[in-house]
C-alpha cells in the first residue's frame, strides 16, 4: 500500500439491534497516519459502528476491508491478529490484575511488532513505577491510559478509541489526547468516537458526524463553522437538510 492510501474502509454499513436499525448506510475510510473522528450525541450509533469495525457486531449490509482484505465476517480475535485493536467504552480492564498482567493480555493475541510494554512506558512514563499495581487502585484517567496501552501492545494497524473522555476530568482528557499524535508518526490509523466535539475536532484530520445512525456531515474540521457542526450534531438547519435531501 502507498502512503496515504485508506487502510480501513467501511462501505455502506447498515447495523441492526433486533428491529432497531442503529446505523444506516454509513461509509468511511481511514488512512495510515491519520486520526479520524466520528462525533455525535448519545444514541447516534457511534459505538455500534466502532464495535462493528472491531467484529463485536455483524452488519446487516455493507462491507469492511482492512488493507484491501474483506474482514466483514471475521471474528474479533482474528481482526486483532490482522491489526485492529479496540479501546472499549468504559475501559473494561481486568481490575483484579496488575498493570503488567493487563498489558500481557493485550499482547497475547496481537501481531508481532515494535509496541512492547517498554515502548508504552515511553509514551506514559508514570506507568513504569506502577507496573505491579492492581488496576483497581488506579484513578479513572490512569485506567484509561492502561486500556490504551493494552491495545497498543497488540501492535495495531488501526486503533479504535471509544469515548475515551467519558467520565474523566477535562485536564486528564487533554493529557490523553496530547499523546495521540505520537501514534500517527508510526503510520498507525486512529479512529476515535467522541461526544466531546471540541476535543475531537482539535486533533482530527477528518471527521464524520452521525445523527440517528446516519451521516450528517463529513470532511476536514477546517471546512466547516462551529454552527454547521452544531446543526449536524443536533439535527437542525441547512447542514442536515443538505445531506438528507
Amino acid at each position: 500500500m502507498n502512503a496515504g492510501d485508506p487502510i480501513l474502509v467501511a462501505d455502506k454499513l447498515t447495523i441492526r439491534h433486533g428491529q432497531l436499525t442503529a446505523v444506516h448506510d454509513v461509509s468511511l475510510s481511514v488512512a495510515g497516519g491519520e486520526l479520524f473522528a466520528v462525533v455525535g450525541a448519545n444514541g447516534a450509533g457511534k459505538s455500534t459502528l466502532l464495535r462493528t469495525l472491531a467484529g463485536l457486531h455483524k452488519p446487516t449490509a455493507g462491507t469492511i476491508t482492512l488493507a484491501g482484505e474483506d474482514i466483514t465476517r471475521l471474528s474479533p480475535d482474528r481482526r486483532v491478529r490482522r491489526g485492529i485493536s479496540l479501546v472499549p467504552e468504559g475501559r473494561r480492564l481486568f481490575l483484579s490484575m496488575t498493570v503488567e498482567e493487563n498489558l500481557l493480555v493485550g499482547g497475547a493475541n496481537g501481531r508481532p511488532g515494535s509496541w512492547t510494554a517498554d515502548r508504552v512506558f515511553e509514551l506514559f512514563p508514570w506507568m513504569r513505577s506502577r507496573y505491579k499495581e492492581q488496576t483497581a487502585h488506579l484513578s479513572g484517567g490512569e485506567q484509561q491510559v492502561v486500556a490504551i496501552g493494552r491495545a497498543l501492545v497488540a501492535n495495531p494497524r488501526v486503533l479504535l478509541l471509544d469515548e475515551i473522555s467519558l467520565g474523566l476530568a477535562p485536564v486528564v482528557v487533554k493529557r490523553i489526547y496530547e499523546t495521540l499524535p505520537a501514534l500517527l508518526g508510526t503510520d498507525m490509523a486512529v479512529l476515535v468516537v467522541e461526544q466531546d466535539v471540541a476535543q475531537a475536532m482539535r486533533v482530527a484530520g477528518r471527521f464524520q458526524c452521525l445523527l440517528e445512525g446516519r451521516t450528517t456531515l463529513e470532511g476536514k474540521p477546517s471546512d466547516y463553522t462551529a454552527e454547521q457542526v452544531e446543526a449536524a450534531y443536533f439535527g437542525f438547519g441547512s447542514a442536515v437538510e443538505s445531506w438528507s435531501g
